[in-house]
C-alpha cells in the first residue's frame, strides 16, 4: 500500500517548485490533492497535468483561504493533509532600501498566510484528526544575512509549529516544518541558480523536499523542524534548551516543559 493511501491533502503554493513536486508525490503515495496558489494559468495547467483539482486563492487574504479550505474538502470528502508552502523573499539585498511595500508582501504571505492556513487546517481536521505541515528554512533556524526578514518570517514559523506541536497531537493532528537549504525553485531565480552552479554548490531538487514531507507525515511527530540538505537524509533539528529558572521547593513547582537548574 502507498503511504498516503486515501488521504486528502491541500498544498498552498502547489503550482511550481516544492509545492508542485510535493503534488507530484502525494499522488504517487496515493493522496487526493487540491492544489492552492495564485498563479491560475500554472496552477490549472499542473492540476490537469496530475488528474487533482485547483482552487485559486491568495494565501495572505484569510477570507480566500477559508474558501480554499472548504472548496478543498467539499471536492475531495474532508482534507487529512494541509501543507502550507506559498513563500517569497523580499528580492531586496539592501536593508536600509526596504520598502514597507516588500515588507508587508512578504509578512503577508510567509507569515500571516501560514497562519490562516493553520488555523483553517485544524478546524477542517477536528474531530478526525490530520497531519499539517509548513514550510520554514534553514534560514528560520540559522542567522541568514542574505535576506534577513526572510529569515525573521521562517523563524517565526518555526516558532507556531514547535508551540503548537505541543497542544495538536491532543486533538490528534500533528505539526512540523519542513526547513531547507537552498532549492531549486523559481523562488531562487534564474540567475542565482546558474551563479550557484557554476560555483558547484549543491543545490536541492525539490522531490527531496517532497520526500522529507512525506518522511514528517509518516513519523507520527509533532513540533519537529526537519532539515534538508544536499545528499543528506531529513533530519529533526535537535534544539538545545536553555537555563530555567532555580527554584527550591518553598517558591514553587516549574511548570511542565520549562527546564529547570539544579
Amino acid at each position: 500500500m502507498a503511504k498516503l493511501e486515501d488521504r486528502r491533502a491541500l498544498i498552498t503554493g502547489g503550482a511550481s517548485g516544492i509545492g508542485l513536486a510535493t503534488a507530484q508525490r502525494f499522488v504517487d503515495e496515493g493522496a487526493a490533492v487540491t492544489i492552492v496558489d495564485f498563479n491560475e494559468k500554472a496552477g490549472k495547467q499542473a492540476a490537469g497535468e496530475l488528474g487533482v483539482e485547483f482552487v485559486r486563492a491568495d494565501a495572505s487574504d484569510p477570507i480566500q483561504v477559508a474558501e480554499a479550505f472548504r472548496e478543498a474538502g467539499q471536492a475531495m470528502g474532508g482534507i487529512d493533509i494541509a501543507y502550507m508552502n506559498a513563500g517569497v523573499t523580499t528580492q531586496q539585498p539592501e536593508f536600509t532600501e526596504l520598502t514597507e511595500q516588500q515588507y508587508f508582501r512578504i509578512l503577508n504571505i510567509n507569515v500571516n498566510g501560514v497562519v490562516f492556513g493553520v488555523r483553517e487546517a485544524i478546524k477542517a481536521m477536528t474531530p478526525g484528526g490530520g497531519s499539517i505541515l509548513a514550510t520554514a528554512s534553514l534560514a528560520g533556524l540559522i542567522a541568514y544575512a542574505g535576506d534577513p526578514i526572510y529569515a525573521l518570517t521562517k523563524h517565526a514559523v518555526v516558532g507556531l509549529v514547535r508551540g503548537l506541536g505541543l497542544t495538536l497531537p491532543e486533538q490528534g493532528i500533528t505539526i512540523n516544518a519542513i526547513c531547507p537549504g537552498i532549492t531549486e525553485t523559481p523562488l531562487v531565480g534564474e540567475e542565482a541558480v546558474n551563479m550557484l552552479k557554476a560555483a558547484n554548490f549543491p543545490l536541492i531538487p525539490p522531490s527531496a523536499i517532497a520526500d522529507a514531507c512525506v518522511v514528517a507525515i509518516t513519523s507520527g511527530r509533532s513540533g519537529d523542524c526537519w532539515c534538508i540538505q544536499p545528499g543528506r537524509e531529513p533530519t529533526r533539528y535537535e534544539f538545545r534548551g536553555v537555563p530555567g529558572p532555580r527554584l527550591s521547593g518553598a517558591e514553587g513547582k516549574v511548570p511542565p516543559g520549562v527546564p529547570q537548574i539544579s
